[in-house]
């Protein structure tokens, strides 16, 4: 089983988050270490763009076998196609695992429930999510004369009291794992009726874009 993790040198919300210190450690430092302590994971290794963040990961005991190039390395780069380039320069793996380094509070038990949630589930793909803080039932967009309209209505008779709303998902960033084979021919984590969810908790499911993120990440942890 392949880990990846993405960490290319260039951020607009935040830059140089990827080592930023985050109590302590550079950021990218916790995703190292969740997946090194993971019962899972054969072989760990960096695809990044940066020779700091290289040499960082390095230090911390993470591969970095090859340097990604300058076409997947820019703001309109694909995490999939980064995923299916590093797949192409580290074949041999059946399963492959996304971990992006911006979600820091995610731990192995994560990281192996979401691996075993797959494999138990028989399902190709597996991704990491947590309840959704605005239900989409609840959620208004509008017309073109500015008048609101459901953004996603509700069946017919539906309750919309908070208590009576079916379960809504939202995506952290943490997890996103897959069977490599169905991966190369579905060129996504997610397909709906294959992929299974693993659900993780709001504290633990953070996902650093900005200063603001990054702030509020170091509140959950010390917490």
């Amino acid at each position: 089983m392949l880990a990846i993790i993405t960490a290319r040198g260039g951020s607009q919300g935040l830059p140089r988050k990827n080592v930023l210190p985050f109590r302590g450690r550079p950021l990218i430092a916790w995703t190292i270490a969740a997946a090194r302590a993971s019962g899972r994971i054969d072989r760990l290794v960096l695809s990044s763009d940066d020779p700091e963040i290289i040499a960082v990961a390095e230090g911390l005991g993470c591969e970095a076998p090859f340097r990604r190039a300058p076409a997947l390395s820019g703001d309109a780069a694909a995490s999939i196609d980064v995923v299916l380039d590093a797949l192409d320069r580290v074949p041999g793996y059946d399963v492959v695992v996304l971990l992006q380094p911006t979600s820091p509070l995610r731990t192995a038990a994560d990281i192996d429930g979401a691996l075993d949630h797959m494999a138990a589930a028989g399902a190709p793909g597996c991704v990491s999510v947590q309840e959704a803080q605005n239900h989409p039932w609840l959620v208004f967009g509008q017309d073109g004369e500015g008048r609101l309209k459901p953004f996603a209505s509700p069946p017919d008779g539906a309750g919309l009291r908070r208590q009576d709303l079916p379960p809504a998902l939202v995506l952290n960033g943490a997890v996103y794992a897959a069977d490599a084979a169905w991966l190369r021919r579905e060129k996504a984590f997610v397909r709906p009726g294959e992929t299974v969810a693993w659900e993780m908790p709001a504290d633990r499911s953070i996902d650093i874009d900005t200063w603001e993120d990054f702030q509020a990440a170091e509140r959950l942890a010390n917490g």
